[in-house]
């Protein structure tokens, strides 16, 4: 019996994997939230965010895991972004240093804005980990549309990106 259980792990890891590797989430169209949350940390991000942004999508983003030196009118230059978007509609998160604490700054600046929904903007590869660190951070009380940025990641990334997700998972249901 215990030879059939620890044959189906290997199985179900697989299976797991594959699914994980061809389902990436995909960007969303046509949908409206409250806000927006872009997660720093890989090419087209906070390009994304910002067109959100500009098409009035929400009326305010949050740029999680900014580096403490830069400047909002560094960033807006670097995106060639109006400075008058980063003045009125723009804040800019610099205590998150990982998924983890990404989801805390988000989850508390949601709730300090009193936000039902929010776009989460990251990279395909990284979208079920992050909205999964999101919605344990804010309790299922907030609605998520998870925004995913197209990329072409290689078998190295996914690997570890999956696995990643699997820890990330088993914590929560521990309790970490």
């Amino acid at each position: 019996m215990i030879k059939r259980i620890l044959s189906i792990v290997p199985l179900l890891w697989a299976l797991g994997f594959a699914a994980f590797t061809i389902w990436l989430p995909r960007p969303v169209d046509g949908e409206t939230t409250d806000a927006i949350v872009v997660l720093t940390g890989a090419p087209g991000r906070i390009e994304r965010g910002l067109a959100l942004l500009e098409d009035k999508r929400a009326k305010r983003m949050l740029v999680s895991g900014v580096y403490r030196d830069v400047k909002p009118h560094e960033l807006a230059l670097a995106q060639h972004a109006p400075m008058a978007l980063f003045d009125c509609c723009i804040d800019l998160g610099r205590e998150a240093t990982d998924t983890r604490s990404n989801a805390q700054e988000t989850a508390d600046w949601i709730r300090k804005h009193d936000y039902r929904s929010v776009r989460l903007v990251t990279t395909d590869w990284h979208m079920w980990r992050a909205r999964h660190e999101l919605e344990r951070a804010l309790d299922g009380n907030v609605r998520i549309v998870g925004d995913a940025v197209r990329s072409d990641p290689g078998f190295a990334m996914l690997f570890k990106e999956y696995h990643k997700y699997l820890l990330s998972c088993l914590a929560g249901l521990v309790g970490l």
